[in-house]
């Protein structure tokens, strides 16, 4: 019976029902992006580090997670390839050119025995200074084919050659230039190691450890699973700041809308109470249209969190990447629950204690 009661009251007030659904969607939506954002990028990059090949990854002292601030002598390479067990090693400066954008140098002949080079879907290597290698996905966002001249690190580069995506980074130039472009000669931002056996490769971490002292030394698989949101500074309280913003956001929309339900059914509390039924009857029943409309807003933002992947991978296949994450489905549905009970607190207080002589004769 309250079941029907609460469906036949939010089928009469359409309008606002889809509109409480649609607020209460957007928030959890909000929160889905963002994380989703947040696992995607890290995954895509712990992906594109991993398939260069390495074992070991060297970084200089004090350096955090993504940041490239902070670079290495070029001599430190050196000592890398003169310890045992190590087949191939190359350095790479890594220079950020804007938002989860950056662009990175490479020796050509060291970084292809690492990787086994790169797979070209048009154009060739470098053969100028100037030569830029993009990969399929930033090409496509920005609609370059080789031979275009596109503006990077403020200075033109000509596009020579287009590869398969998924290799470290998005663009490439020769380390030399770069080095120069950033007036930092014999600069290095990481090392890449290939050990001539994978399953020495503990054993090597401690190695170097020992012999390159102060430097930051990991394996492939140590170093990838540091790409959280816990290890990224201020992405966590970033993330915080977004859920309160959607608990707020719910919280508002339910609030505005339980009470002008209340005003709207007035003289309707009073026919019910009227006829006997309870202040908690009455709480109950607005207690089940806010559940309905949360449960109703979170799938909605659910399958918006869909919808702004595929706007997302559209307009930004070579920057940003959402991930769908399912564990964050029962945790997104639970803070819209939480912030529309909040809303509905006080109007359904309201209505329980309303006289029903008063709400009968209100107009």
């Amino acid at each position: 019976m309250i079941n029907k009661l609460v469906l036949e009251n939010l089928k009469h007030r359409w309008l606002r029902t889809a509109l409480s659904i649609l607020a209460i969607s957007i928030s959890v939506t909000m929160v889905l992006t963002l994380v989703g954002l947040s696992h995607g990028v890290l995954r895509d990059q712990a992906s594109r580090t991993t398939r260069i090949g390495a074992d070991i990854l060297v970084r200089p002292p004090g350096s955090s997670l993504l940041s490239f601030d902070m670079a290495m002598p070029a001599g430190v390479l050196k000592k890398v390839e003169e310890q045992p067990h190590v087949v191939s090693a190359s350095g790479v400066l890594i220079q950020g050119t804007g938002l989860f954008a950056s662009i990175t140098g490479i020796d050509l002949p060291s970084f292809n025995r690492l990787s086994g080079g790169f797979r070209f879907l048009s154009g060739r290597a470098f053969q100028k200074t100037d030569d830029l290698i993009i990969d399929q996905f930033y090409a496509d966002q920005h609609k370059l084919h080789v031979g275009d001249v596109v503006q990077v690190a403020n200075r033109p580069w000509h596009v020579c050659g287009i590869v398969e995506p998924g290799m470290l980074a998005r663009m490439f130039v020769q380390l030399s230039v770069l080095q120069e472009l950033y007036s930092s000669p014999n600069k290095l931002s990481i090392i890449y190691v290939k050990l001539d056996d994978h399953g020495r490769t503990n054993a090597e971490v401690e190695a170097f450890k020992a012999v390159l002292k102060d430097y930051q030394i990991y394996s492939m698989e140590e170093y990838t699973s540091l790409f959280t949101e816990n290890s990224v500074p201020l992405l966590k309280q970033f993330t915080v700041v977004i859920i309160a913003l959607g608990v707020l956001v719910g919280f508002l929309f339910v609030f505005l809308s339980m009470y002008t339900a209340v005003l709207e059914r007035t003289r309707e509390i009073g026919i019910l109470k009227a006829l006997g039924a309870s202040p908690m009857y009455v709480l109950n029943v607005l207690i089940r249209e806010t559940l309905m409309l949360a449960l109703a807003g979170s799938i909605v933002g659910i399958l918006l969190s869909f919808a702004t992947q595929w706007v997302i991978k559209t307009t930004s296949p070579g920057g940003l990447i959402q991930a769908i994450v399912p564990d964050w489905w029962p945790i997104a549905t639970a803070i819209a629950l939480g912030g529309s009970l909040l809303g509905a607190i006080y109007p359904g207080f309201k209505a329980a204690r309303q006289d029903a002589i008063e709400a009968l004769a209100y107009d």
